[in-house]
């Protein structure tokens, strides 16, 4: 296939973090507190594994072994899950609604500069589905219910940025094919590295401010 070879690159480490994410739901659904709960975070989990499974496909079109590339790059998405590893149900939730959607906007930031069909595919695949609503709406009923909890919950909302971007500067430091999909300028480029995360520190401040957290 005659692409650039950090599409290849940059599907290989989705992939690994969509395996991720659904581990950690599964793990982080021990502390649901209904059913509901449960059956919604239940379907995050197999959103996630939907997602794994078009990478999938697209890595074998590429002649990857979608486990190898899970092997590969899983290390740096557990060392993120592990660093935030939430308490309560309510940190689940700011993390299912927030966290996820910041490795959104990073991985559709990069996603801007690639061609069509890629660029499709990490859309589809890195889109807040249906299902985060769920997360969106416990938030602010809790803290509509218990004003005490909007700075606690704040914090580990600011938490999850940070940790967000210092995971990030890892993959691009790491993977060199994939940081020149995203800075045409190359890596040394410390404006546009800039530019990039603070579209990414903006997208993250307007979704504290949906769940009441702004």
């Amino acid at each position: 296939m005659d692409e650039n070879p950090g599409i290849a690159k940059l599907f290989s480490v989705l992939i690994a973090g969509e395996y991720a994410a659904h581990s950690r739901l599964i793990s982080e659904s021990a502390m649901a507190p209904d059913v509901a709960s449960r059956i919604a975070i239940g379907r995050m989990a197999a959103s996630e594994m939907n997602h794994f499974e078009e990478l999938a496909q697209q890595l074998v079109k590429r002649g990857i072994d979608p486990l190898e590339a899970v092997l590969t790059h899983l290390d740096i998405f557990d060392r993120y899950h592990g660093t935030t590893n939430p308490k309560t149900w309510d940190e689940v939730m700011v993390k299912a609604y927030v966290g996820d959607g910041l490795a959104a906007d990073v991985y559709r930031e990069i996603a801007d500069g690639m061609p069509d069909e890629a660029r499709t595919v990490v859309s589809t695949v890195m889109a807040q589905t249906g299902n985060s609503e769920f997360a969106r709406d416990w938030v602010r009923a809790r803290v509509a219910e218990q004003p005490d909890l909007k700075w606690p919950l704040t914090l580990w909302g600011r938490r999850l940025l940070g940790e967000a971007i210092t995971h990030a500067q890892w993959v691009l430091a790491a993977e060199e094919e994939v940081t020149d999909l995203l800075f045409t300028g190359g890596s040394t480029d410390l404006a546009a590295v800039s530019r990039f995360f603070d579209s990414v520190t903006e997208r993250h401040a307007e979704r504290m401010a949906d769940l009441g957290l702004g």
